[in-house]
């Protein structure tokens, strides 16, 4: 099947892009600590400060999204719970991420913002169908309470 290997693959990049995320976060808090410049009367050292803060809960945001796709990958199950709401509000970020990223950034980034969306999405759709008890036939004529199946009576004239 295809669910285990995009379930890896979307670990992997989640965690490639947590870590990525929080170093790009960190370099850019110490340019401009090191620039010692002013953005309209704020103080350096607290953007630096913040941008760094920024990064590491960016980074620790998906590196627990690249978690929940790394349990599902091992445990062969479809994500629940905090684990799905965690997995889809990541592919709503990814969405507004590319969307934003197109003008200031370019094409590249875009498409890998739209790529990373892609493979959440596949990951949580190929989880779609609850999965069935083994021991259940498709046709034992049971129903969901144990009841068999009948058909309703069928309507009387006047």
């Amino acid at each position: 099947m295809i669910r285990r290997p995009v379930a890896w693959v979307v670990a992997v990049v989640l965690f490639a892009e947590a870590f990525g995320v929080a170093a790009l976060n960190w370099f850019l808090g110490m340019v401009v600590d090191r620039q010692d410049m002013s953005l309209a009367g704020l103080d350096p050292h607290m953007m630096a400060v913040s941008s760094k803060i920024g990064g590491i809960a960016f980074g620790l945001y998906f590196a627990l999204c690249g978690l929940v796709a790394l349990l599902v990958a091992l445990r062969d199950r479809p994500p629940a719970g905090f684990g799905r709401i965690l997995l889809i509000s990541a592919a709503v970020v990814h969405g507004l991420l590319g969307a934003f990223t197109w003008g200031p950034v370019g094409v590249t980034a875009f498409l890998f913002m739209e790529l990373v969306l892609a493979l959440i999405v596949l990951l949580l759709m190929t989880y779609d169908r609850p999965v069935e008890p083994a021991d259940a036939a498709p046709g034992d004529g049971k129903s969901g309470d144990g009841s068999p199946v009948t058909s309703p009576p069928a309507p009387t004239t006047p």
